[in-house]
């Protein structure tokens, strides 16, 4: 039998931990008007200065009782609707934006000291624009969106070994089909704040705000 821990093991006192900025400044005259050209331009940052998953994105969402929830996915594509990523349309976070289609997510950059806050609102991608991602998708990667009930209870990790087993033995020397209950899921901004952290916690901070399909670009307070 485990110990329980005690209260002083459970506890943690984080006060002295900190980190200066320092790598950099924002100016309103260093962004583009729109807020797609700004993004992918630190972006492409991003990629030549993290090591691991710059498209790593924080999702927030509200289910039915408006509680939030929180978990990363990865983005895939950014068009000029929205920022688009793929999933179980039976996962709880689909299930979410179904029953309430706003969203928030973000992107931190620690290599940067920058960060990214979007909201807007969700909606399914076409049946097309998830068919040719699926098709990129490594062999495994389409066999585990067939396998895997997103979000749903089960009894042990071999329930998935022995369904991945017969789904590749069903699928053999055919071309994987998308799943039905599987595709992608566009966040459409309505705000997007790009955050530069700065020394002394004086961050810079511009929120591009849309409003008639026009963005406006403020200064926010750190």
């Amino acid at each position: 039998m485990t110990d329980k821990p005690s209260n002083k093991e459970k506890q943690m006192d984080l006060a002295t931990v900190r980190r200066q900025y320092e790598l950099g400044a924002l100016s309103k005259s260093d962004l583009a008007e729109d807020p797609f050209t700004q993004f992918a331009q630190w972006y492409r940052d991003a990629e030549k200065a993290c090591r691991y998953y710059p498209n790593n994105m924080f999702l927030s969402t509200l289910d039915d009782k408006g509680a939030p929830h929180s978990r990363t996915v990865l983005l895939k594509t950014l068009d000029d609707k929205g920022f688009v990523f793929f999933t179980n349309y039976n996962s709880r976070k689909a299930q979410h934006l179904t029953q309430r289609p706003k969203a928030a997510i973000t992107f931190f950059w620690e290599e940067l000291e920058r960060q990214v806050n979007i909201s807007g609102l969700a909606e399914k991608v076409s049946d097309a624009e998830s068919d040719e991602y699926f098709a990129t998708r490594p062999r495994g990667s389409q066999i585990g969106a067939w396998v895997s009930d997103q979000s749903s209870l089960i009894s042990s990790r071999e329930t998935l070994i022995e369904a991945q087993k017969r789904l590749e033995a069903q699928f053999e020397n055919q071309e994987i089909p998308r799943p039905p209950h599987w595709g992608g899921i566009r966040i459409c901004p309505t705000r997007i704040e790009f955050w530069q952290g700065q020394a002394d916690r004086l961050h810079d901070r511009f929120e591009y705000q849309l409003t008639q399909d026009q963005w406006s670009i403020n200064r926010l307070s750190p």
